[in-house]
């Protein structure tokens, strides 16, 4: 299992989607988008308004996937997936298939300590960083979040209010990856 890491914007999907294409039919590719809490929960536990923030993850349900995939090579597996059009989670959204031999993973906190989310670090054979600057990044995610309905004022807002935040927090553990890659 390999594990791709970034902040928002940063092009985590693409690269992951690219490798497990290139791989073919022995590779799968694992979103991290999946495992967002449903917008009914997080608005009872009163998060909606962090969506994207590490507590707004089923931290729990994405480490016990991951080691599924690692403690049973060979077995079929979904996984759930996510539409961005509505953003909630999509049960059963994701196939890894029995002749997968690598599962690309991707995700904002996979190099975040303790709890879950080390939990499922440490079943990854490695977890790589991308790096993008600043000003490329928050550019492609404004234009993702104009591209999924919200406006250019309220995309901008959610970018400064939540996004940013959470970039902060990926960029700090960059440390803890095996490989940092700066793409373009």
């Amino acid at each position: 299992m390999l594990g791709i890491v970034g902040p928002p914007g940063v092009g985590k999907s693409t690269l992951a989607q690219a490798l497990a294409r290139e791989v073919g039919e022995r590779a799968a590719y694992l979103p991290m988008d999946g495992f967002h809490l449903p917008q009914a929960r997080l608005r009872a536990l009163g998060t909606r308004d962090r969506m994207g923030a590490p507590e707004t993850f089923d931290a729990a349900g994405y480490a016990d996937l991951v080691d599924a995939v690692v403690a049973s090579p060979g077995m079929p597996l979904t996984a759930p997936g996510f539409d961005r059009t509505v953003e909630e989670p999509v049960a059963d959204g994701v196939r890894i298939d029995a002749s997968a031999r690598l599962v690309v993973t991707e995700g904002n906190y996979l190099l975040l300590p303790g709890g879950d989310w080390e939990r499922a670090r440490v079943r990854m054979a490695a977890v790589w960083q991308l790096r993008l600057a600043d000003e490329t990044r928050r550019e492609r995610l404004l234009a993702r979040h104009i591209a999924f309905g919200k406006s250019p004022a309220e995309a901008l807002e959610w970018m400064t209010r939540v996004d940013e935040p959470n970039a902060r927090l990926v960029q700090s553990y960059a440390a803890r990856a095996d490989l940092i890659i700066d793409v373009t």
